[in-house]
């Protein structure tokens, strides 16, 4: 690591954060506590919403819960021995989050109604400027960006979505005030979100239809309360709670077999999968209806016992034609048929974003990182982008996992996130910025391992781009992708400028 420095350090006395954390969810709330206990204490959280939550906050669908056990879908340095289940509810995650914040104090560090509309590297300073709606602008040394790829609610591209006339809302907006009771309810979707909203529609609607465009490969979810001996026993004995953690994250790894890549345990999946579907769907007709074309693992597997059986209610119907549009009364299908409504729910996802960015960001030389992304993101071990130097993001380009938790990835991220802010904190360094050989050599290897996934054996998912390339998933184990990005070298794979000529060291140790 070398470098030279001609940089300024004023700012016309405006103030400068040693970090600026860009989302409240549960990325920002983990690189919050990280860099606490780290001795970052210099850094704000810029949340666009009233409270933080980050997806969790915002889908309060009904039967809205995680479909990873919450043993694993919650932070190592964060243990939780009270999960209620083996499958949390959205209510209970939130809940985990609002303690985190409280348990480290992050609630007066947290600026609501913050909405950042782009940030700008001033090289000369070595500082990013962060745009913020209606407000001045933030100052800081470093930045993270961990505002998630699942916080923007999708809708699908249907002719005539703004025409129809009866309630209308998304699975990730959803209205509590309106009352279900007696309607008639269409469905557009049959993803994550949707096998969860659908049984309790069918609960309280008169009648629900499912449009269904692609069917999913479903596993049965089994989710037992935890007993209060249980909670106990964690609660005394923190490293009981940590085997069942481990046991969790060893058992998702064994399912990367089946579902990363086509092998013969693919066909296992499949098969337990066909097995409950049989045990459930009587009808063979509807059961020809929802079995896949595509081998498991191309699109997300669905994890749901209460599904199949909603679809088999008298006031259910699953309608398998295509939508030809929305009209003012309803759906039509290209069949000619007009489908009336009193609510349509879609439960399409979000916009995940594989060519842009989240926010506008401008890098050295006013390099747009949005047009670099432009056919398709790629980053140094997801969390940095060569001439963005000092900027990191959570959950960024090519880690997304196929068989187990987000926040064991976004652990990963985070560590390795407070590695490169401390350095640059401690070290006066105007600039730390990966090298664009570094970054080449690390996304030319992860396409090429990809090309040997399921998801780049030829089906269509929203992992990846219109033209196949695919800037989301991680090629291998979780427990690859931990040991990569704990085996990051600043020394080796990132250049340097201090903020003074007499603070660069000639090297720079990693941990």
């Amino acid at each position: 690591m070398t470098g030279a420095s001609n940089v300024r350090t004023d700012l016309n006395d405006k103030p400068v954060v040693d970090t600026a954390i860009i989302g409240a969810g549960f990325a920002g709330i983990g690189a919050a506590i990280r860099l606490r206990q780290s001795g970052v204490e210099d850094f704000v959280l810029l949340e666009r919403d009233t409270r933080p939550g980050g997806t969790w906050r915002d889908n309060t669908y009904p039967g809205a819960a995680c479909d990873i056990p919450s043993r694993l879908y919650s932070y190592s340095f964060a243990p939780n021995p009270g999960w209620s289940k083996t499958y949390s509810g959205s209510a209970e995650i939130l809940s985990y989050i609002d303690t985190m914040v409280a348990d480290h104090d992050l609630d007066r560090r947290i600026r609501y109604g913050a909405t950042v509309t782009g940030v700008v590297f001033d090289e000369a300073n070595g500082v990013w400027e962060c745009s913020i709606a209606d407000s001045e602008p933030l100052y800081a040394r470093t930045v993270v960006v961990a505002s998630g790829p699942l916080s923007t609610p999708g809708y699908p591209d249907i002719t005539g979505i703004e025409e129809f006339a009866g309630k209308r809302m998304h699975s990730a907006d959803w209205d509590h005030e309106y009352d279900f009771t007696g309607k008639k309810v269409g469905v557009i979707g049959t993803g994550a979100s949707a096998v969860q909203v659908i049984p309790e529609l069918v609960r309280s609607a008169a009648h629900v239809s499912v449009f269904q465009r692609t069917p999913g490969w479903v596993l049965p979810r089994i989710n037992p309360s935890v007993s209060e001996r249980t909670k106990k026993a964690y609660a005394r004995i923190p490293l009981l709670q940590s085997a069942s953690r481990a046991a969790w994250f060893w058992g998702h790894e064994s399912v990367a077999l089946g579902v990363v890549w086509n092998s013969p345990l693919t066909r296992v999946v499949e098969a337990v999968s066909k097995i409950s579907m049989r045990a459930q769907v009587k009808d063979p007709w509807m059961r020809r209806q929802l079995t896949p074309d595509f081998r498991a693992g191309c699109k997300r597997l669905l994890m749901t016992s209460a599904y199949y059986p909603a679809l088999q209610e008298d006031n259910c119907r699953l309608i398998t034609w295509p939508i030809a549009r929305i009209s003012e009364k309803g759906v039509r299908t290209v069949e000619g048929v007009e489908h009336q409504f009193d609510a349509l729910v879609f439960a399409t996802g979000f916009e995940v974003s594989k060519q842009g960015t989240p926010i506008p960001i401008t890098g050295r030389g006013g390099r747009v990182l949005g047009d670099e992304w432009s056919r398709g993101a790629y980053a140094y071990k997801s969390i940095a982008v060569s001439g963005y130097p000092n900027l990191y993001f959570t959950f960024g380009p090519n880690s997304g996992p196929g068989h187990s938790s987000a926040l064991v990835y976004m652990e990963a991220q985070i560590d390795a996130i407070v590695m490169a802010v401390t350095t640059v904190l401690r070290r006066r360094l105007a600039v730390l910025d990966v090298s664009p050989a570094a970054q080449a050599d690390y996304n030319s290897d992860i396409q090429r391992r990809l090309q040997k996934t399921t998801w780049n054996s030829g089906c269509k998912s929203w992992y990846l781009t219109e033209d196949g390339f695919n800037a989301t998933m991680f090629p291998g184990f979780a427990s690859q992708y931990v040991a990569q990005m704990r085996g990051i070298d600043l020394t080796r794979d990132f250049t340097a400028v201090a903020l003074a000529p007499d603070d660069l060291e000639a090297s720079v140790t990693t941990r």
